[in-house]
């Protein structure tokens, strides 16, 4: 049992023997360093269930976890607050404990681990990846790699957007001006060629509505009647109708973005168990929609289209089948839910689905229908939603070819990280191999750690300059001060760590710090945030960077203290690393 369910199980004694009260929901948290103490119980809540002054109930409280406690050697009360002084030797004790385990905070995965689907990216075959689907993927990355550390098995997949208007927007482009190039003859990354097309489609086609209004037609007509989006259509319908050579060309085309996205994903360090494709699944869902027709979920309109009615539950409406028969977005994800779970991931409790906010309404009610269609697992979906990256100039925009790549966003980040580098002059000895290696480790950490520091509902202005500061919360300054650590680690002698000796304040600050770091990833993981592993990370380098410029390490002359010292380093070097590989983001041992 933790120091803090002991204290936790005392004063729930406490309050029952002398106020006759059973209050299940008492806070405690870390002492604000203003106050003296190591743990402080909130007051305030209590009155709702006790007719005394805050300032009472701590004495009483106070007096019953000193008798009661031994860790507890004294308390103080300010205002609503109950703080305790702990003993050093628990401190001692809980490092000792902590301080040999290798993947402190997490859990092992067993074979009898729950499993849970993390879906990310999720991208449209017509263009590269860009700064939006750098925070999709870092968030879903990132939440498989903590969901893993609580002890779940976890399968990461995307469904790749492959079918519809937007690729043959792109494949008409390139047979009208692509004049055959691939992606070898003109060096360029396949998913930016491809991308390239989707742009000149939507210049030639923003013309072609400008000729049309000028010879009298209306906006709307122009636009439906603009030969190259009639091509486009055209293509479509040829698509959906197995035509041998549309086929061919849209399988070609295709295979140039995956090759191009797998370069992408691999650079930014994410990967995937499994890949699906819209073009397989966009079936998928009509049984479904049918057996809940049987059972009454659904109903038919008289033209034949096939409806849910969720107004009450507070949505709308929602068609699942048109009347031609053909599905929307929502039946096919019913399908493809059903398909992952029943079918590929059998033993899967249930499945987060990392997609930007505007998708909200979507989530709400596809969660709703499988629900309503008996699924059990459909109680642990979850929608990961966030807010959009934006720049300091605005919004991007994909077919005005206003975004900003994923590749060249990392390239710079890289680049501004040998700047900086070089600045500082402290590469010296390291060949060029591992300058480069070091600026790429800098340069992305720094683009990581900006993004997932902020919680996933934020909105995120992104400021690569601001990112790689070697000063305040970004990653460089911690990677800086794990690179710190390990160069203490490296000049320090072997040495046991000492059973008993006197804490420094500082010293019980880091252990205390150090303590919270299992709950922190737990908590991480029950609310789909990243951002409590980043910040708790940001505030243990904080307190360890106070503890280096107040306490003497390699120089302190008591063995015991310096042992103690040098052990804590590690241990912070350690969590440190950890947290970091729970963001994906590397730690470099030197810099």
């Amino acid at each position: 049992m933790s120091l803090q369910e002991i204290l936790l199980e005392n004063t729930k004694k406490a309050i029952a023997e002398h106020y006759g009260q059973q209050i299940e929901n008492i806070e405690i948290q870390l002492t604000r360093k203003e106050f003296e103490g190591d743990y402080t119980i909130v007051l305030f809540p209590l009155l709702k269930f006790i007719k005394a002054k805050p300032e009472q109930i701590g004495e009483v409280l106070g007096a019953y976890l000193t008798e009661h406690v031994a860790e507890v050697t004294a308390y103080n009360v300010v205002k609503g607050f109950l703080n305790l002084t702990i003993a050093d030797s628990y401190f001692l004790s809980f490092f000792g404990e902590i301080a040999a385990q290798e993947r402190y905070g997490t859990t092992p995965i067993t074979a009898e681990s729950p499993a849970m689907i993390v879906e990310y990216s999720s991208p449209n075959t017509n263009k590269p990846l860009h700064l939006g689907h750098i925070r999709n993927n870092l968030l879903g990355f990132s939440m498989a790699k903590i969901l893993e550390a609580t002890g779940k098995r976890v399968y990461k997949t995307q469904i790749i957007n492959d079918r519809g208007i937007h690729i043959c927007k792109s494949m008409i482009a390139w047979q009208l001006f692509g004049k055959g190039e691939t992606p070898e003859s003109t060096g360029l990354k396949g998913d930016k060629l491809v991308g390239k097309y989707y742009v000149l489609f939507d210049k030639a086609y923003k013309e072609e509505i400008a000729q049309l209004i000028a010879e009298g037609k209306s906006k709307e007509v122009a636009e439906r009647e603009a030969p190259i989006f009639v091509k486009a259509q055209k293509m479509l319908r040829l698509w959906e109708q197995g035509d041998a050579d549309t086929l061919a060309l849209w399988k070609q085309m295709n295979q140039w973005v995956y090759d191009g996205f797998e370069v992408t994903y691999r650079n930014l360090g994410v990967s995937f168990d499994r890949n699906y494709y819209e073009s397989e699944t966009y079936l998928l869902g009509k049984d479904i929609v049918q057996r809940g027709l049987e059972q009454g979920v659904f109903y038919r309109k008289e033209d034949g289209s096939v409806w849910i009615d969720l107004t009450a539950e507070g949505l709308d409406e929602k068609l699942v089948l048109r009347s031609d028969g053909t599905s929307v977005y929502i039946t096919q994800d019913l399908g493809t839910a059903t398909k992952r779970i029943e079918e590929d991931f059998p033993k899967v409790e249930g499945m987060i689905y990392t997609v930007g906010n505007e998708q909200d309404y979507h989530f709400k009610v596809l969660f709703l229908i499988l629900q309503k269609l008996g699924y059990t697992w459909a109680k642990n979906l979850y929608h990961l939603s966030y807010g959009m990256v934006e720049l300091p100039n605005g919004k991007m925009k994909s077919r005005e070819g206003t975004v900003v790549d994923a590749d060249d966003l990392m390239e710079e980040m890289v680049q501004v990280a040998q700047e900086l580098s070089q600045e500082l002059g402290k590469l010296e000895g390291y060949s060029d191999q591992q300058k480069e290696q070091l600026y790429r480790v800098i340069g992305l950490g720094a683009l990581k750690y900006y993004i997932l520091k902020v919680d996933p509902k934020k909105k995120i202005a992104f400021n690569p300059q601001e990112s790689i500061d070697f000063q305040g919360n970004t990653g460089p300054f911690i990677q800086y001060t794990y690179a710190r650590i390990q160069s203490i680690l490296r000049r320090a002698e072997n040495c046991e760590l000492p059973k008993s000796v006197s804490l420094h304040p500082k010293e019980k600050e880091l252990i205390k710090l150090l303590s919270l770091f299992p709950e922190v990833v737990q908590n991480a993981a029950d609310t789909y945030s990243p951002a409590l592993i980043a910040n708790y990370v940001y505030d243990l380098v904080k307190e360890f960077n106070s503890f280096y410029q107040n306490v003497s390490i390699l120089g302190e002359e008591d063995t015991d203290k310096r042992s103690l010292r040098v052990h804590l380093s590690r241990k912070v070097g350690e969590v440190i690393a950890i947290g970091f590989d729970l963001l994906g983001i590397e730690v470099p041992e030197r810099m």
